[in-house]
């Protein structure tokens, strides 16, 4: 009975020393940034729109995004030419680094051999972009 009614005092006072000494010392900062890859596979201009905010949003928070384009996705080409909404967002995406890669035989089957809005790419880059990033999504 002693030693309980000595130990449980003992125990009390370690916690409540460990509670004080941590009290002074400030938190470690959690990083926020994520790595992010985004596949956009639509030629609907709504859906591209929102895909290119929502990177452009992303990096705003200080995450790295990558873009890549596959099926219908490489006709953003088309998009940038005739709507002014989708040539903003993709203008502010590559101005502040961004990266867009393209399906080289998506773009081919579509006979644009000289894209200007993104990069000649293969699976091996999406395959990569797959395996690199935290995030990946798919528009």
């Amino acid at each position: 009975m002693k030693k309980t009614n000595l130990i449980l005092p003992i125990l009390i006072s370690l916690f409540a020393i460990i509670i004080l000494t941590q009290c002074g010392k400030p938190t470690p900062a959690v990083s926020k940034s994520n790595t992010m890859g985004i596949v956009i596979y639509s030629n609907d201009v709504e859906t591209v729109w929102n895909a290119l905010r929502f990177a452009n949003y992303s990096k705003n928070q200080g995450d790295s995004v990558s873009i890549f384009l596959l099926g219908k996705g490489v006709e953003l080409e088309n998009l940038v030419k005739s709507d002014s909404t989708i040539k903003e967002q993709s203008d502010k995406f590559l101005d502040s680094g961004g990266t867009i890669l393209g399906c080289g035989t998506c773009l081919a089957s579509r006979n644009n051999k000289e894209p200007q809005v993104c990069k000649f790419s293969s699976m091996k880059d999406l395959y990569e972009l797959a395996h690199r990033n935290k995030i990946v999504m798919t528009f």
